[in-house]
């Protein structure tokens, strides 16, 4: 099956979506030739200038997120004999909804989130929910229209506190552009004989280790957590870990990883433990093929509970 990529655009309403598409389709060195499918699922005030383009090969068609079906984009897919496809989405709709409608021989190869700086923060104090859903899958965020010499750590703190491994690029009015280049530390040292990770930084220390668990092969670390049984590793495993708030109380999830210990049995789901184990990279099945974090105890204390055994954030 010939797989078809998919660079998706997302943002809010005006925060320079349909600009800087419009700017790269006029760009020979991506609109090469390529038979592109453009997706349009917010119309704004900006509208596409198909005349600019060095070749004459993108075939548009405005479509409503929230009830296309697989469908009707593997049609369009099939009708302009797409090489590749390029999507606007609708900042009010989620993400993940509409990935999960794609043809499964769409594959997204680039997600680039655009973002009006002056709106921004509003957008994140009323609904931090979408805003999040937009930066946790995006490799790029673009905080554009900020004034030269102007504060941006408040955007580069929410950003990261998304997802940390995203590049974060600042457009400002006088036409110049300057990527961040703020190193975030982690709050524990994950060169210490036990990495010791502590009540507050749980959500942080999941998310590091599971983006790159390569980097804790052969680590130990030391932290409390709820006990979760596994379905399939009954006999020999749990999942120590906690639940954690991305965003919002609709987000919750329980966020676990697998350990080995020989007497499962013994604890109590729910309670809370203190584990100390060492840490492989390796395969299992809740990663679904991949390569994650996989624990073996070294000691479980029960009885741990923390000083606020709320959700887990960050």
């Amino acid at each position: 099956m010939q797989q078809i990529p998919v660079y998706v655009f997302t943002g809010f309403l005006d925060s320079g979506k349909t600009k800087f598409i419009q700017e790269t389709l006029e760009d020979s060195r991506f609109n090469d030739g390529e038979r592109t499918l453009l997706l349009v699922f917010e119309e704004g005030e900006e509208e596409y200038d198909f005349s600019a383009y060095p070749k004459q090969n993108v075939n548009m068609e405005v479509l409503d997120q929230q009830t296309v079906t697989t469908k009707q984009l593997a049609d369009l897919s099939k009708k302009y004999k797409a090489e590749r496809v390029v999507a606007e989405l609708n900042g009010m709709q989620q993400v993940g909804d509409l990935y999960m409608r794609m043809p499964e021989e769409w594959v997204v190869a680039q997600e680039v989130m655009f973002a009006d700086a002056s709106t921004f923060m509003a957008y994140n104090a009323n609904m931090r929910n979408l805003v999040m859903d937009k930066l946790v899958g995006a490799q790029m965020v673009v905080f554009n229209r900020l004034e030269k010499g102007c504060d941006t750590m408040p955007f580069h703190k929410i950003a990261r506190a998304a997802n940390r491994k995203i590049d974060i690029l600042y457009d400002y009015t006088d036409g110049s552009t300057e990527y961040d280049d703020i190193v975030d530390p982690l709050p524990f040292d994950i060169n210490a004989p036990v990495i010791e990770v502590k009540d507050d930084d749980y959500a942080i220390w999941y998310r590091d280790c599971t983006e790159e668990p390569e980097k804790y092969d052969g680590k130990t670390v030391k932290f409390k957590a709820q006990v979760a049984m596994l379905r399939r590793d009954k006999d020999g495993m749990f999942a120590p870990g906690r639940f954690v708030m991305t965003c919002c109380v609709e987000d919750i999830a329980f966020c676990g990883i697998p350990c080995r210990y020989p007497k499962p049995r013994e604890m109590e789901s729910r309670s809370w433990v203190m584990v100390t184990a060492k840490i492989s990279a390796e395969k299992h099945k809740l990663y679904k093929g991949d390569i994650g974090p996989v624990l073996t105890a070294i000691e479980v204390v029960k009885g741990a509970e923390p000083a606020d055994p709320d959700v887990a954030t960050f």
